[in-house]
């Protein structure tokens, strides 16, 4: 026998697992679809009434009166998603299936949820904010590990030309639900103090919302992946952080501008205190601010998605993160409430697109034995910048104007830009 038989053998093998797993993902790709469609309308309906930059800061504003704790309490959430994200990766890249983790971890972020609504109703003062601040974290945490696996498993099920239409309606449609309910929150849970705590009763209903969302998911058939990883302490795979970054200036370039776009969302927490300083944090405008914000997020998510079919995440991330920075300066300039909204409408389109195409364009990198660690470290720098973030921008906000503190997002949004300009769109790259 010829000393390079085994080798071609073993080649061969490789091929017809390949075209095997390709097989599959096509064959259920409708199933799939429907399923994570489903799962986005109700899943990441009541996500938003959480991570909207509205409720939770307007909430923790009205407990403790200070801006630096908004920050504060909104930069645990984030160190929570920053510890995890690397220690996702290694939960999943030994296995050939990763959607238990997905299910196990996706109910405790929503007992999560669930804390964070009781606490409202039960605890008040310095208790509730203490409270509010372990369920973010903790939140957070388990957030942090759910993205890696989420994505992964995206990356597995859906074809690269098929995850912008996915993305693009699943926002959509999900959205139109999560603007409905936003403002409905504001308007009469928030505003009429439904239940005796119209924030622990906009929580709840996100918990009831998102706990609804996960059990579609059960439809989904996941692909075996053909090889994975051997399991490997934490601490080792750490140390292969360094190399895995050097080996490929693109990703590098890509890991850079999300990890300076996301110290930009220093400026998110503060949007609705700063459009609300002359009336007051009332329900009413909470819940049209809402409503404009992620009205624009889910419309916008349409036109993200096809652009991303066709031109690839990186034109997104340009065009998304220029649109952001020019509605953070209208915002400054809006004197009234309707150039307020049409500001929101700006931040939640830009938003949308930025978040969008930061944890999509990921997958397009490396192998899919590298893509859970790759995954990984660009969401713990990401996590890491918007934990900085709000803690920087709190502290900003005490001592000086909301000028200075949007002016400075918008600068660092605009260096993020720049260096996704010097990277090769990554489609092109990889063929």
């Amino acid at each position: 026998m010829s000393a390079h038989e085994p080798l071609a053998g073993e080649a061969a093998r490789r091929v017809a697992l390949e075209q095997d797993f390709r097989a599959q993902v096509k064959r259920d790709l409708g199933r799939n679809f429907g399923a994570s469609l489903a799962h986005g309308m109700l899943g990441l309906t009541g996500f938003r009434l959480v991570t909207a930059p509205t409720f939770v800061p307007a909430y923790i504003y009205l407990l403790s009166a200070s801006r630096l704790a908004v920050g504060l309490a909104l930069a645990a959430q984030f160190i929570g998603m920053a510890l995890s994200s690397i220690w996702g990766a290694t939960l999943i890249e030994h296995r050939a299936k990763v959607l238990p983790v997905v299910f196990s971890i996706g109910w405790l972020m929503r007992v999560q949820i669930l804390g964070l609504a009781l606490s409202a109703w039960l605890l008040d003062g310095w208790w509730a904010m203490a409270a509010a601040c372990l369920f973010l974290a903790l939140f957070g945490l388990f957030n942090g590990v759910q993205s890696v696996a989420f994505a992964y498993l995206m990356s597995k099920m859906i074809p690269v030309d098929r995850r912008g239409s996915l993305t693009g309606l699943r926002n959509f449609m999900g959205g139109l639900i999560a603007a409905a309910v936003a403002w409905a929150g504001g308007r009469y849970l928030v505003g009429a103090d439904a239940f005796g705590n119209g924030y622990a009763s906009t929580f709840m209903v996100a918990f009831i919302l998102t706990s609804v969302g996960i059990s579609a998911l059960s439809f989904v058939r996941e692909p075996e992946s053909p090889w994975v990883r051997p399991r490997a302490r934490l601490r080792e795979r750490l140390r292969q952080v360094p190399a895995l970054l050097r080996a490929d200036p693109h990703y590098l370039r890509f890991f850079r501008a999300r990890a300076l776009a996301a110290l930009g969302t220093a400026a998110l927490p503060f949007y609705a205190i700063y459009a609300a300083r002359g009336s007051g944090l009332s329900g009413e405008m909470l819940g049209y601010l809402s409503l404009a914000f992620l009205l624009a997020q889910t419309v916008s998510n349409l036109a993200w998605g096809r652009i991303a079919d066709r031109r690839g995440y990186r034109q997104v991330f340009l065009l998304s993160l220029g649109l952001w920075i020019a509605a953070t300066g209208g915002l400054l300039l809006a004197t009234g409430t309707p150039g307020m909204m049409l500001a929101f409408c700006g931040l939640g389109a830009g938003f949308g697109g930025y978040f969008v195409a930061s944890q999509n364009m990921v997958l397009e990198f490396g192998t899919s034995q590298d893509r859970p660690m790759l995954i990984a470290v660009s969401d713990t720098a990401s996590h890491l910048m918007m934990a900085a973030g709000p803690i920087l921008g709190g502290l900003a906000a005490e001592g000086v104007d909301f000028g200075w503190v949007f002016g400075a997002a918008m600068l660092l949004k605009a260096a993020a830009l720049l260096m996704v300009l010097r990277m090769e769109e990554p489609r092109r790259h990889n063929a």
